[in-house]
């Protein structure tokens, strides 16, 4: 009869892959993740948290190990792929590699073979990411937004904000990093990439698609919670690695403190001694920077319907990013963190 043969992705992986889902109230698209992982050959994890929809279902229908948090401690993502993580381990004590993906995407045929294959190529990579694709970018200009935000070049990584909580990583770094900061609300995933890089491994992304997202926002208020969040994750990031020799988000930080906190709020207060002048001047600022942002994506190579709607956004959610520093600030003095949902 021969000796079956293992499917691609199952051959790839064996016992030298796990992998952590993460969730809450995923619904319907937490049935394409799992989906998509079960070819893979792998022990699949899925943490939850606290999902008040059929989530916890539907992955026990898939068969795959649930894990739910403890509702007594606050959620993060943080959390939820550490705990993941921890039980991964536990089911496969030998496994080399975690592959971290969230709820609400589906990993592509082949992307670990791929990353694993990268991973025996250079022992230095700690981290590997793919392309990432939006599921729907026609569906609304935030979803075409994020679709914008993903793209980016093949090859180590210099900017750690690239790096989302999708990635394939090496189990024996990310255990001796200790994981996420469960403290880190947001870009916890990037966080994680300057920690990595301080501890002088490479995290690189191969020419390889890795994931298609789906970020099924469709309205104004989600984008402005999205972005409120970007503001507070620069804030934690620069003051944990700001005065590293990566120097971690101080560019940004300087940037959303002068577009966004200095100049809005020089803006309104001169406004009543300036008869509205300096809310005109304010926004013609924004104009130039507008400008600025969309001749240099013009330069990647974006349409200019792409480029003038990624500019605008830009300009516009300094402020969004403005009012998540000062959050950030504020909460920083209380030492209390809560999760800044959008969806």
């Amino acid at each position: 009869a021969g000796v079956p043969v293992a499917p691609p992705e199952r051959a790839a992986a064996g016992s030298r892959v796990g992998v952590v889902a993460i969730g809450r109230n995923e619904g319907a698209r937490l049935q394409g993740c799992l989906a998509s992982l079960a070819a893979v050959g792998a022990p699949v994890v899925y943490v939850d948290s606290g999902s008040r929809d059929d989530s916890v279902a539907i992955a026990r229908q898939a068969g795959v190990h649930v894990h739910a948090l403890d509702p007594a401690k606050p959620f993060s993502a943080a959390r939820a792929r550490n705990e993941g993580f921890a039980q991964v381990r536990l089911i496969s004590p030998d496994v080399e590699f975690v592959q971290f993906i969230d709820g609400d995407c589906t990993l592509a045929s082949g992307w670990l073979r791929a990353a694993v294959e990268a991973m025996d190529s250079r022992p230095d990579v700690a981290v590997v990411i793919g392309h990432l694709a939006e599921r729907h970018p026609e569906a609304s200009i935030y979803n075409r937004l994020c679709a914008l935000e993903w793209s980016s070049s093949p090859g180590d990584l210099q900017n750690f904000g690239a790096l989302g909580g999708i990635m394939l990583v090496r189990a024996s770094v990310f255990a001796s990093l200790h994981g996420f900061k469960s403290e880190v609300i947001a870009g916890e995933d990037s966080e994680f990439g300057v920690r990595c890089g301080l501890a002088g491994h490479a995290v690189t992304k191969i020419d390889a698609p890795m994931a298609v997202h789906d970020a099924d926002m469709h309205t104004f208020t989600q984008w402005w919670t999205r972005t409120v969040r970007s503001g507070h994750a620069i804030g934690q990031r620069a003051q944990l690695h700001g005065a590293s020799k990566l120097r971690d988000c101080r560019r940004d930080r300087a940037s959303v403190l002068a577009w966004g906190v200095a100049l809005p709020a020089v803006a309104v207060l001169l406004a009543p001694f300036t008869s509205g002048a300096s809310l005109l001047a304010a926004a013609a600022l924004y104009a130039l920077l507008a400008t600025r942002v969309f001749r240099a994506r013009r330069r990647r190579g974006d349409s200019a319907a792409d480029a003038w709607l990624y500019a605008r956004h830009i300009a516009m959610g300094k402020l969004a990013q403005g009012v998540g520093l000062v959050r950030y600030q504020l909460r920083a003095l209380r030492g209390h963190f809560r999760i800044i949902e959008y969806k």
